[in-house]
């Protein structure tokens, strides 16, 4: 027994109330989720987006402006997935409509409202507490904008950090640049063929293989997905942390990055999926041009890592995955208070 709970007993003694007290605590110590913190040490100002899985909550806001060396924080609950990433080049005007040169979500306002970024762009994606674990990466399979670190703090587990530290724009092929070396595309974009996409008879991790285009990206950023199936090096776990996602991370950060030890996940279950718009939250929908699963853009939702499907329906953020484990676990935890109330008050 939890003996925190033991002075709460002594108030409340064996009542109806002591059980709501006990069911209150245990929902709550359920659904805490993680604390996210977005840190800009870019040089320029960097627009965040921010889209949710269906399903999942919107947290406080879908896009806002970060200025160089600010941060800003979020509270996103257990069982929350979806993605982050910066725009950059943006101008909005009084009434906040505007567009971005990179990153844009297409909303023509600073908020994304529910719409994901236009390749190419860096993405952070998670899923707090699946199957009591969160599942974070950070993609390339969209392209490259700008650098990004995801850091974990406070939780248990191998809880590694990830990203991609180098300034791929400099590297990018000029069949693949953008602009004035502005973003670096997905080979999946700038040529739009099976073997690149994962699509058609690529579209499994036997036929769909690394390509020069993406061995480049992977050789930048060893701990990045750089296509669809990239899987074993690229997605990391951790229990109970809050997370740090830093645009343009220091020297100490890149360090951080290239001597964790990378972790292969090895969980074998995941959350049911089903057939739905990439990352989308409620009637949005986003965009990606790099993976096509199961169907346009899900996975096949059976296996983490043990056929590549799901994770890397992860990496291109596939939007239609049902509750999490967790969330389940909370709706089951409530269920239980209902039926510990009724019990208790029997005893009356």
């Amino acid at each position: 027994m939890d003996l925190g709970l033991l002075p709460l007993r002594r108030r409340l003694g064996s009542s109806p109330a002591y059980a709501l007290a006990l069911c209150l605590l245990i929902v709550s110590k359920g659904v805490s989720g993680a604390t996210f913190t977005f840190v800009n040490k870019c040089e320029y100002t960097v627009w965040p987006g921010i889209l949710a899985n269906a399903g999942s909550p919107s947290l406080d806001s879908t896009g806002f402006e970060l200025p160089s060396d600010t941060s800003r924080t979020f509270q996103a609950p257990t069982g929350w997935s979806g993605r982050f990433w910066g725009r950059t080049g943006c101008s909005f005007d009084g009434s906040l409509s505007g567009t971005c040169l990179t990153g844009d979500c297409g909303s023509g306002q600073l908020e994304c409202n529910g719409l994901g970024a236009a390749p190419p762009a860096t993405l952070a994606e998670f899923t707090l507490g699946s199957g009591g674990q969160d599942f974070y990466d950070v993609s390339l399979v969209d392209g490259y904008n700008l650098p990004m670190l995801i850091e974990g703090s406070g939780g248990s587990g191998a809880c590694a950090s990830t990203g991609c530290s180098a300034d791929l724009n400099r590297q990018c092929p000029a069949e693949l640049r953008v602009g004035e070396g502005d973003a670096c595309k997905s080979a999946c974009e700038a040529f739009g063929s099976p073997e690149y996409c994962c699509s058609g008879a690529y579209n499994s991790p036997v036929t769909c293989r690394p390509t020069v285009y993406s061995e480049m990206f992977k050789s930048a950023c060893p701990r990045s997905y750089s296509y669809a199936y990239d899987d074993a090096t690229s997605t990391f776990t951790c229990t109970g942390a809050d997370y740090t996602v830093t645009f343009c991370p220091s020297s100490t950060s890149q360090k951080t990055a290239r001597d964790s030890t990378p972790m292969t996940a090895t969980t074998t279950t995941t959350p049911a999926q089903e057939s739905g718009s990439e990352f989308g939250s409620g009637t949005g929908t986003g965009t990606g041009t790099g993976y096509s699963g199961t169907g346009s853009m899900s996975g096949s939702g059976q296996a983490v890592l043990a056929d590549g499907s799901w994770m890397a329906g992860l990496a291109m953020g596939d939007s239609s995955r049902t509750a999490s484990p967790c969330a389940l676990q909370s709706s089951a935890a409530i269920c239980l208070c209902f039926l510990f109330l009724m019990i208790s008050s029997f005893h009356l």
